[in-house]
């Protein structure tokens, strides 16, 4: 009898959250354990060392000590990552400190996640900490939040107790306008409910924390995206040898999202010149078509002006140049955004020199309340208006997170000192 083939899910790059105490750790460690996703020699010496501290059970947070042992001697205050597979897909695990004065890592981990566990110890309930990090995800745009009431071994497996939780969050999301939330009460240091059932949790009868990783919609798949690519390099070989090469001009980048095959007709920004794709090569060999998040050469039907920082889309897709844009900002400098500065706001492959308008509200993360301000220090999270020298063609964030997205750069030290997400 023939078997089916597994199904492949795709990738999953997913954000865990939550303060120092609430099992962040072990749950990361549970995951990979019960995946048996650990491998042998590093299961040893996370036996020994537990043994050594007279632990009755291997100690799963040992796995992200490395990273807590940093943050602990202020060496590096910085993301993990860590990587996992099972049968039906990948996963890559965000791992970022959850303290306010860290919100800038956060925001870069949460920049590239599709869902995010936001952790809550069964026996502290709904903290502000839980809406800092809740907060924070949907800003950055993570389409999938899953609440996971751990600890749930500590309130003897009380359904009262996750009922109560469920309830004052659900409160709090629909505030926010949170809208795609599920909740699971689990036992990280047990195994109850994140890959195994177990037995403490008769009366839930959800999925499993992998069950929800594993049923997740991947990236780029909750609806239909434009075709987007940022030209990043212009391919003109010079081989005298190779007369064919003569007039090869293939434009190189990724494709940030949609597809794109021969015979579709495309428009160059910002000239506007139309053309039609003659070849879609990876490697110098045609493929006849790409898809999202590959990196391949395009040639053009037409001898058409193109460089770097030019934008490549469907004719009927193209996005409406912006000269003024009003983003969402984390500041992650410590110098304060200076409204007489000139900075350099990078999108995609393209970058213009851009000035702050107006700051039209600043976030506070511990109430989520929109406040006034007029600069924006270390961490904040505003609203603005930038006015930028030359166009650039983004979408809202929130359709594209790929073009709706940039960073501001110091032109002095070349150093990144702003994220932000257009409205």
């Amino acid at each position: 009898m023939r078997a089916h083939p597994i199904e492949d899910h795709g990738l999953l790059r997913f954000l865990t959250c939550g303060s120092v105490d609430d099992g962040k750790s072990t749950l990361i460690g549970r995951l990979l354990y019960d995946t048996k996703a650990i491998l042998a020699d590093t299961l040893q010496a996370i036996e020994k060392t537990s043994q050594k501290r007279g632990l009755g059970a291997v100690d799963l947070s040992l796995l992200t000590d490395g990273l807590q042992a940093e943050r602990e001697q202020g060496i590096t205050i910085d993301v993990a990552y860590r990587y996992f597979s099972t049968g039906t897909r990948k996963y890559i695990i965000a791992d970022a400190p959850g303290h306010e004065q860290y919100t800038r890592n956060m925001v870069t981990a949460a920049s590239t996640a599709n869902l995010a566990i936001i952790l809550v110890d069964a026996r502290k309930g709904v903290l502000t900490q839980t809406k800092r990090h809740s907060t924070l995800a949907h800003l950055v745009g993570i389409p999938h939040l899953v609440v996971a009431v751990n600890k749930m071994d500590l309130v003897a497996y009380d359904e009262t107790v996750y009922e109560k939780i469920k309830a004052d969050y659900l409160a709090f999301a629909a505030r926010q306008g949170i809208e795609d939330v599920r909740f699971i009460p689990i036992s990280a240091l047990h195994g109850d409910m994140v890959v195994e059932r177990g037995e403490s949790l008769a009366w839930y009868d959800g999925p499993t924390l992998i069950e929800i990783l594993e049923s997740a919609p991947a990236a780029h798949s909750e609806h239909a995206e434009k075709f987007r690519f940022p030209v990043q390099y212009v391919c003109r070989p010079q081989d005298s040898a190779n007369p064919e090469l003569h007039d090869y001009r293939g434009f190189m980048g990724r494709i940030e999202s949609g597809s794109i095959q021969v015979g579709d007709k495309v428009i160059v920004l910002p000239n506007g010149l139309e053309s039609t794709i003659k070849a879609v090569q990876i490697g110098g060999v045609d493929i006849g078509a790409g898809v999202t998040e590959q990196s391949v050469t395009l040639l053009l039907a037409d001898e058409i002006d193109c460089s770097r920082g030019d934008m490549i889309v469907k004719t009927d897709e193209a996005p409406n140049p912006a000269k003024q844009i009003r983003a969402s900002v984390c500041w992650l400098s410590e110098t304060p955004m200076d409204p007489a500065r000139t900075y350099l706001l990078r999108h995609t492959t393209r970058e213009v020199k851009a000035k702050l308008a107006s700051i039209v509200h600043r976030l506070d993360i511990n109430t989520q309340a929109q406040v006034p301000a007029d600069k924006l220090a270390m961490n904040d999270i505003a609203e603005v208006e930038l006015k930028l020298a030359q166009p650039i063609f983004a979408d809202p964030y929130v359709e594209n997170r790929a073009t709706g997205a940039f960073i501001i750069i110091d032109p002095s030290n070349n150093n990144t000192v702003g994220a932000g997400m257009i409205r």
